[in-house]
Order: C-alpha cells, then structure tokens, then sequence
C-alpha cells in the first residue's frame, strides 16, 4: 500500500523539499512514513523493546488505512468538483452536431466542424442553429434562452442575426455563416467562463497566505506533540500515536478548496442565467457595489429609436422637405450613432435617395458635419448649433415641445441655416422599470448618464423613477463623471452598451456590458448581460452575494476544523477523559473536511435569482 498506492504522495512530498516548500502531500508522507519506519524495529527486533520495558506495538495497519482513506477522500473530492464544471458541460451540450449546407446547388448533412464562413445554411422547424450567422431567405421565432436567459422566443427574418445552439420554432429559413468553431458566441461563453473558474479572488489572498504557513507551522506542532508526550509520560506509542494523528488530521486542503470551488460554481451559474462573469474579483465585488450608473440609450431604453417628427422652416409649400431629407440621410449613413440610424431609417421610408457624402466629420457627443451635393451639412445637437453661430430661433418652439415630450432634437443645418429639426423617441424598455425598482429596493443608488439634452433625459429619468441624472455629457466626460462618483466613496458600477460607454466601464469598479450593445463595450467590461435585461444586474448582484456567502461559510469551516481538530489530535482531552484520537479516525477527519466543502460550494448550483417586480 505505502509503496504503490502512496507513492505519490512521497514522490509529491520530495519535489516540495526540493523546492524549501511544504504541502499537504508533505505531513501526509511525514506522518504516515513515520508510523512506518518505526513500526519495523519492533517487527525487526522485538526484543530490545523488551529489553528497554516497551511493548513492541506496530502500526503498519494504521499506515495503510490512512493512505486508503485520504485517497479514497480525494476520490469523492475530484468527483465532487467534477460536478461544478456543469456549467460548462451543459453549454457545449446545446451546440448541434451537423448542419445542412447548400454547396453547389445540393443540400449537404455535414459535421459542425467543417462549416466555414460564408456557407449557406438551411435550418428547419425544430432544429438548432449550427453556428452564428444572418439570415438571407424566410424568417421564423428562435428560442434563445439556452445563451441569452430570455424566455420569449424572438422573431427573426433577413438581415437579422441568429446564434449558434439556439432552438428554431417555426418557420424554415436559410442563413450564411460568419462565424464558426472557436469564433462563434457559444464559444466565447465557454472560454470567458473557464477563465473566470480558473481565476483567484481577492478573499483567496487570506486562504494562501495561511495555507504558506500552515504546514510548516503543523509539522513544528507535531514535533512538539512527540517531545511533550515522550517526555511526560515516557511512552513512545502514545507520543507515535498524537504526532501522526495531528500531522494526518491538520490538512490545509480545504482552506484551498474554500475558495475555487465556489468560484467555479458560481461563474457557471451566472452563465446559466444569461450572465458572463470574466474574473473572480468582479464576482466578488459585484456585492458591494454602492451605485449603479445607467447609460440611457440602448441600456434604459430599447436602443431603436424612431423619427417620430419632423419640421422644416419653410414647410411643405416650398416642397424641400424630400430633399432636406435627402441631405440628412445621406450623411448619417456615415455614422454609427443610434440617432443617426433612425434618420437613416426614416429617409429611406420617405422614398429619399441617399447619396455618399464627402468631407464627412463626426464631432463626439455634438453631431456630423460634412458636404453632399454641394452643400456644407450639419447634423446634431441645440448647443453644437449654437457653437457653429447658427441662428436656431425659427424652429426654437419645436424644439421646446420636443424636449418636453421626452424626445431628442436633432437639428438640420444646410450652408449655415437651419432648415429642419427631428423628434427622435427611443421607448424603454419593459423591464427597465421594475430592475431599477429591484436595485433601489436593495438600497443602491441609481444614475443616469447620457450624452442627451437634460430635459429628455429627465423625462425618462421620471418614467423608470430614477432621481440622480448626469445629462448632456459628451463620450471622453464620462469616465471623468465615474471619478466623480468614487471620490465620494463609493462603490461604482457601470451598464452601458456603446463604444462612448467603453472608457467608463473600464474605469468603474465593476463594468456590466450590455449583451446587444458593441463588441468594444464588452471587452472593457468585467459582467456582460447577455439578453440585455436589466434586470439581469439584480441577478449578478444577488449570484455574487450567494457566492461569496458561500465561499465564507468554507473559509469559516476550515478554520474551525482545523482549529479545534489539531488540540484534540495532539492529546489535549487525554488528561481529562483519558481519550486519543486514533490517527485512523484523524484521516477520516481530514478527508471529510475536504468533501464538506466541496459539497457545500455545490448547494451554489440549486442558487435561483428572487422574483423581481
């Protein structure tokens, strides 16, 4: 048993030497070798025991079963953890095995793997959709609560994009690939959340640097345990028996284990939930998290806003409103801004003919400016306006009832006149309401943070009954409002879902990105909120108190084992009840307090977000 079934704890406990270092493999060799070796010179020469008054005891047995036992601990420990990787087995199970791709005009049933970019894939009623891509023929209704935690099938048809491992319900259609194998947003999800399971947590800090010590300082005890015993009561067995029970029973394992399995757990679960956690820190920071700032479009709001008015200065009589349009489309088209989109949107509905402008300039947070057919164009906002020394008198009434309706007012300026202004509405979202009650409920402070005129803002701020509102900040100031926030002592955390949003998430404590929002935004977040639903913060913040109450529980336990179990195994209760712990009952110990904790980080997984309302 010592030799084959334990070797690899003395060969382990050798390469730490060899490094000046001490593990837990290091007082499972110490002990168990100990009552080893000095259990073959009564087997050897029994009769200098004799001599000397002693009893020849042996304890090859007690050597043996310690090895079985801690393996047999370890057995149910790996099996144990193996469980927390859940997570991550049920999310490649959602990925489809074959696809059916169109290659010359015939319909082919091929493995996954051989997909590439730029296939044109069929995907039937039932079926799951391969890889990610946009759909150019049919539409249908897809289940994506397997990736993004939403319920609600949502309607899909050309143009829109579809995801990997979600479930088609209706309709047939057809769709090219552009992303495949490690590139698809199925396999991001499994690398972040493998990386945030491998990751350390600051409250980890506390379980190493015990656990630097602890071994060294338990082989000191145990040496001590000897010397007591044998000099006090002059019997080697007892002092053989205390010295190998304290060095079996004081295992640093499960300070090690306190930590990482719970992590490992919880960023699964946060995954189930439709929430990517990049990092351990974040998670356990989340919990702390005094104040919560939202960014209005795309974030509050759907994110689609709608041209919902539109005024000229000389009115439909002159018949300059289709080419004024014409003017503003084709200038927005350049611009990646939501607000320009919607103008975009709603002069292609009106029949304009969009042309590609030249000279074109996008001003942060103020407009566009640039030449089409001729003429100096400049798109944006009341202040840029009035910094340009463009008269905006004409339509200023407009502007007033726009503001006051909750609606954004983009300004038309064509050779240094004003000669059109937009309503522009962005609706909120349905949720939006009762997440930011949930958050409030929970005594956090929300904020709203936009780039759009203070009235507007307000008006939303009203609707989802947020009080706090930071307006009219343009990008590069928004980090510097996140400063502002944190020099009063509190914990930031920001949502946002835009590349301007990007240097405030990475500034605040905790960055949440918005799922649907930009590509940059998520890279500098630590939390993506994959559906888009705010009420996915509530979540993150109670998966992060669950977590860390759980990885507290562990730390507490190991302590406790520890600190009561190695008085016990060095004799302490011998004195009075006449009792040692039999080194045996110290591996059962030690193995059960691996396993505890283990089992207690695995109650994360039975974790369900509460009902928000």
């Amino acid at each position: 048993v010592m030799v084959w079934a334990g070797s690899d704890f003395f060969i382990n406990a050798w390469k730490a030497l060899k490094h000046h270092s001490a593990t837990m493999d290091t007082l499972v060799a110490v002990g168990t070798g100990t009552a080893y070796l000095y259990s073959l010179f009564p087997t050897l020469y029994p009769q200098w025991f004799l001599d000397q008054g002693l009893r020849p005891d042996v304890y090859f047995e007690i050597a043996a079963i310690i090895i079985a036992l801690i393996l047999l601990g370890n057995l149910l420990e790996n099996r144990a953890k193996g469980q927390t990787s859940e997570a991550i087995r049920k999310l490649m199970g959602l990925q489809a095995k074959t696809a059916r791709v169109i290659r010359d005009g015939q319909t082919l049933d091929i493995p996954i793997t051989e997909v590439v970019v730029e296939d044109v894939i069929l995907v039937r009623p039932g079926e799951k959709v391969p890889v990610d891509g946009e759909i150019i023929d049919g539409s249908s209704t897809l289940d994506e609560a397997m990736v993004t935690g939403e319920s609600i099938p949502v309607q899909k048809q050309v143009g829109d994009e579809v995801i990997g491992a979600t479930l088609n319900k209706t309709g047939s259609f057809k769709f090219r690939a552009t992303r495949v194998g490690k590139d698809t947003f199925l396999a991001q999800i499994v690398q972040l959340v493998q990386q945030a399971q491998g990751s350390k947590a600051p409250i980890q800090r506390l379980a190493d640097r015990v656990t630097s010590w602890f071994v060294p300082a338990v082989i000191a005890i145990a040496i001590l345990t000897f010397v007591i015993w044998f000099n006090v009561m002059g019997n080697v067995s007892m002092a053989l028996i205390t010295t190998v029970g304290v060095l079996i029973l004081a295992c640093p394992c499960a300070l090690g284990l306190a930590t990482p399995t719970s992590i490992m757990v919880g960023t699964g679960k946060g995954a189930e939930n439709g929430i990517l956690i990049k990092g351990a820190a974040s998670l356990e920071l989340t919990h702390k998290i005094q104040t919560i700032v939202l960014d209005k479009t795309g974030t509050v709001t759907q994110g689609k806003p709608t041209v919902t008015d539109y005024v000229t200065v000389k009115g439909t009589a002159n018949g300059n409103e289709l080419a004024l349009l014409t003017l503003a489309g084709s200038l927005e088209q350049n611009s990646e801004h939501p607000l320009a989109e919607a103008v975009v949107q709603y002069a292609q509905d009106q029949q304009a003919r969009l042309v590609e402008p030249s000279d074109f300039e996008a001003v942060a947070g103020s407009g566009v400016a640039g030449q089409v057919e001729g003429h100096r164009v400049q798109i944006g906002t009341y202040r840029w306006m009035h910094e340009l020394g463009i008269d905006t008198q004409p339509l200023k009434d407009h502007w007033d009832r726009l503001e006051q309706g909750g609606k954004t007012a983009v300004w038309l300026s064509v050779d240094g006149q004003v000669e059109a202004i937009m309503g522009i509405a962005d609706a909120v979202k349905p949720s939006s309401v009762s997440a930011i009650r949930a958050l409030q409920k929970i005594g956090l402070e929300v904020v709203m943070l936009t780039g759009d005129n203070r009235r507007t803002a307000e008006v939303i701020a009203r609707e989802v009954n947020i009080e706090r509102v930071m307006a009219e900040v343009r990008p590069d100031q928004k980090a510097d409002q996140i400063v502002k926030l944190q020099q009063e002592g509190k914990l930031v955390a920001m949502v946002g879902d835009g590349i301007n949003d990007a240097p405030a998430l990475a500034q605040a404590d905790v960055g949440m990105a918005i799922g649907t929002g930009t590509d940059v935004a998520i890279a500098a977040s630590d939390i993506t909120l994959i559906s888009g639903d705010l009420r996915g913060i509530v979540t993150a913040i109670q998966l992060s108190h669950a977590t860390i109450s759980n990885i507290r529980q562990n730390l507490f336990f190991a302590f406790v084992y520890n600190v009561a179990g190695i008085p016990i195994a060095a004799g302490i209760l011998y004195p009075l009840l006449g009792w040692l712990l039999n080194p045996i009952i110290a591996g059962v110990a030690m193995a059960f307090s691996s396993v505890s904790v283990v089992t207690n980080a695995l109650r994360l997984r039975n974790f369900r977000p509460e009902t928000q309302t």
